[in-house]
């Protein structure tokens, strides 16, 4: 049937058909990746309509707002990313959720690259299209954090370091080197892959020719190079970002067989739809896996090692130093897994089912936004977020009209729960720094006094004990203070829905006075507000 719809195809496959003719003259890639990005940021405009950006997305904003060397949480390509991006684009949701995408269509764009070194053609597109039917591309990509940015940065280390072990050139050594360093600061957990890479290279059978030449020697020179200011940081200023990293090693061995099999079955479930799919576009053909196997060539060889080496690694660290182990920090890596299935075939794919695939990815992606979307929107309008995401834009504005309102002044520190200290920052028309210390992050300890004399105030919701007993705690040090409590309620398309109380303290600047008697208030009074 398939050959058959190749040779007569109906006539709702030929505008499809003439796309597939494109890939090879260059717009047809560039065109499904587009379509791509614009039809999931759509989506994510729909999707979370009445609510804010994730927690993490606002993080990575905020810690761009001071473009440095390196941060005390995370390594700092997700700030940097947030701060060119936000340099150009508005601070709205729209143009964060569009970055989240875009990230993803370059992470895409790279993959391409590799799969064009090994096939022609609509296989390039099947390869992409497997991709898109995993959740890590829309779903776990527009949570913008240090994990997401990973999406990009592999495939593109991986597509120069498999480009300087074939070619032995320089430059594409020096790219190697430099790609390899940009992951690492975005995640340390790049390391698999870095690792990965000097495994492969030493099981692949032209290991002698890539290690005798100058080529490798270069790429780890340059990712030094490269690194260097960022490693000084971390000499300089205690590498807490290691502490932070190392926090999640805490477990023991029991512990670490549970993770490495939750790790193990969530990337099963992450590409088990591909996987299906492929499995129907292969048909009886599957039979012939062992024979292209061994006839795989040199360069997918290559990646066959890089792949097995970004599951193993993770899981020897893990036994070995009982860390965590999430499937998620491991989604960026599955592209490898897509591009061998497909590029490791030596028998011809027809086209009657990558127009098939595309027909399922474009309805996956336009009932998602057309139903799924819409009624997410609804749920949890009525229901939130555990963050409380539908209330960060009223407790921002609510907050700075109290804060305008007792001072006169703009509100320029703002600190408390960490989701609603970020979203304060982000949606406040007078964008306050988060004022406690990123290395201080989870300690609550009392602000500088320097904060306090600025003028700052912190706000968390009610229920948050935790929250609630730091700010009685800094209350009664501060010395001038006025808290407030207000409710806020979530809305959608002028839809009311879910209301929560949020608790404000205001620390005035040094040489203002609080309103009268609010210092001398039982802290639980308060002045409630409907906004």
């Amino acid at each position: 049937m398939a050959e058959r719809s190749d040779r007569a195809p109906a006539r709702w496959r030929r505008p499809f058909l003439r796309w597939l003719d494109g890939v090879e003259a260059g717009w047809a890639v560039p065109l499904l990746i587009a379509c791509f990005v614009a039809i999931w940021t759509l989506y994510l405009a729909i999707a979370y309509a009445g609510g804010g950006l994730h927690p993490d997305t606002l993080e990575a904003w905020a810690l761009g707002q001071r473009f440095a060397g390196g941060y005390h949480k995370h390594p700092p390509l997700m700030g940097w990313v947030t701060a060119v991006w936000t340099s150009v684009f508005p601070l709205t949701d729209w143009s964060l959720q569009l970055m989240a995408m875009v990230n993803a269509g370059l992470a895409l764009f790279f993959v391409d690259l590799i799969a064009r070194q090994f096939v022609t053609g609509h296989k390039r597109i099947l390869v992409l299209l497997l991709l898109m039917l995993t959740p890590a591309y829309q779903f776990h990509a527009q949570r913008f954090n240090a994990n997401a940015v990973l999406l990009a940065t592999w495939p593109l280390a991986t597509w120069c370091f498999l480009r300087a072990f074939e070619t032995r050139r320089a430059s594409w050594a020096i790219a190697a080197g430099c790609t390899a360093a940009l992951a690492m600061v975005g995640k340390y957990y790049s390391i698999f892959l870095v690792a990965s890479f000097a495994l492969a290279a030493l099981a692949h059978p032209a290991r002698r020719a890539y290690f005798t030449s100058a080529s490798p020697w270069i790429s780890a020179v340059t990712g030094l190079a490269v690194l260097s200011p960022y490693i000084y940081w971390l000499a300089t200023t205690g590498a807490s970002t290691f502490t932070y990293a190392m926090a999640h090693a805490h477990g023991d061995a029991v512990s670490s067989l549970g993770d490495i099999r939750n790790f193990l079955l969530g990337l099963v479930a992450a590409m088990s739809v591909s996987a299906v799919s492929w499995v129907f576009i292969a048909g009886t053909r599957l039979k012939q896996f062992a024979a292209d196997f061994a006839a795989m060539s040199s360069g997918l060889r290559l990646l066959f090692y890089v792949g097995i080496g970004t599951i193993v690694l993770p899981v020897l660290t893990s036994l070995a130093m009982g860390a965590d182990l999430p499937s998620l920090w491991a989604l960026q890596g599955l592209f490898l897994f897509a591009v061998l299935a497909v590029c490791g075939t030596r028998y011809p794919i027809e086209r009657f089912y990558t127009v098939n695939l595309t027909v399922i990815a474009a309805g996956v992606a336009l009932a998602a936004v057309l139903v799924a979307a819409p009624i997410h929107a609804v749920y949890r309008n009525d229901y939130g977020y555990e963050e409380g995401r539908n209330f960060y834009v009223q407790a921002a504005g609510e907050l700075t009209r109290e804060w305008h309102e007792l001072t006169g002044e703009q509100l320029s520190a703002v600190s408390g729960d960490d989701s609603l200290a970020f979203a304060t920052a982000f949606y406040s028309p007078d964008h306050p720094n988060y004022a406690r210390p990123f290395e201080y992050q989870y300690t609550w300890g009392l602000p500088r006094k320097i904060t306090l004399d600025r003028g700052w105030a912190a706000l968390c919701f009610r229920g948050q004990d935790y929250c609630s007993r730091w700010m009685e705690w800094v209350s009664g040090r501060a010395g001038h203070f006025v808290t407030r409590e207000f409710t806020v309620q979530a809305t959608l398309w002028g839809r009311p829905g879910l209301t929560r109380d949020v608790i404000v303290l205001m620390v005035p600047p040094r040489g203002q006075d609080a309103a009268p008697g609010s210092a001398a208030d039982d802290f639980s009074a308060s002045r409630r507000m409907r906004d």
